[in-house]
């Protein structure tokens, strides 16, 4: 909770501030014993090079192996908590608008608007197999304006959500977001601004998402800048969401072109191992406007 949250953010402050620490964050502190373990099978190995006893040589090899399988598993995992701890922090800077105020084609009475209100799953992404694959700003294309919208692609959907200045500023969560050392720069940046990325539209299942290439020729013409386009379908193959993506350079929308079609082709294939390329692209025509 939020509170138990701060409550560890002040304590881990007065640690550091402690003369022992030497002016050092606990994450310097956490890493020291990590380093020294990763040294251990270079040790190992200098101990098997001078031993002449080869029932030695055989007991050492063996445990230099149980050494790098343990570094590879600890390795794995202290990936995964980044990645964990990075989702967590999202889920707190991200807020769910009621579905009327995100599609204004909705229609709910005023005096119904508390018993429908969305209740979004707590923990909906701090799933323990969810992975964060990608993050960052974009622009997108809308009547006669440009919104500024905050992309999150994870492993199994893309969620694109509205930048927004807040009037209020919520000084638990934004101090937290401006004192974590695994904090997006970007994401920091709007944090320290006090703004929040709300929810512009339903999250995106990579199974349902279409990825198209706008031509430089055909962007030009219609104003558009490192423009790229996302289609959001139903199972039906329709087409019930589309978005017109803006990057502020050409490297950056390759990035984000590449990253949402690896993710898109990890997850088919995860899902359907049997599946060939030429079956999962044959819905997709050209990828190319």
């Amino acid at each position: 909770s939020l509170s138990l949250s701060l409550s560890g953010m002040y304590m881990r402050q007065w640690g550091e501030q402690n003369k022992l620490c030497k002016r050092l964050h606990l994450s310097d502190l956490l890493v020291s014993p990590l380093q020294r373990f990763t040294r251990y099978p270079l040790l190992l190995k200098n101990i098997w090079k001078r031993s002449t006893d080869q029932g030695e040589k055989l007991t050492v090899h063996t445990i230099i192996e149980h050494v790098d399988k343990s570094i590879c598993d600890l390795e794995g995992k202290v990936k995964w908590l980044e990645s964990f701890q990075k989702i967590q922090q999202l889920q707190e800077m991200i807020v769910w608008p009621p579905i009327w105020e995100r599609n204004k084609n909705v229609f709910v009475p005023e005096c119904l608007r508390h018993t429908l209100k969305d209740s979004t799953k707590e923990g909906f992404f701090t799933s323990p197999n969810r992975q964060l694959l990608h993050e960052g700003k974009l622009g997108l294309t809308g009547n006669n304006k440009i919104l500024d919208v905050y992309l999150v692609l994870f492993d199994d959907f893309l969620l694109i959500t509205k930048i927004k200045r807040i009037k209020k500023r919520l000084s638990g969560v934004f101090e937290i977001g401006l004192t974590s050392p695994t904090l997006n720069p970007e994401l920091h940046s709007m944090v320290r601004d006090g703004m929040i990325c709300a929810v512009f539209d339903q999250p995106i299942p990579l199974n349902r998402l279409l990825l198209k290439n706008i031509d430089s020729f055909y962007a030009n013409s219609c104003g558009l800048h490192y423009a790229f386009i996302v289609i959001h379908q139903n199972r039906y193959h329709q087409s019930i969401g589309m978005f017109t993506l803006q990057a502020q350079s050409e490297a950056n929308k390759r990035t984000w072109m590449s990253q949402i079609a690896n993710a898109i082709t990890t997850f088919t294939h995860n899902q359907d191992p049997q599946r060939t390329p030429v079956e999962s692209s044959s819905v997709r025509e050209s990828s190319e406007i």
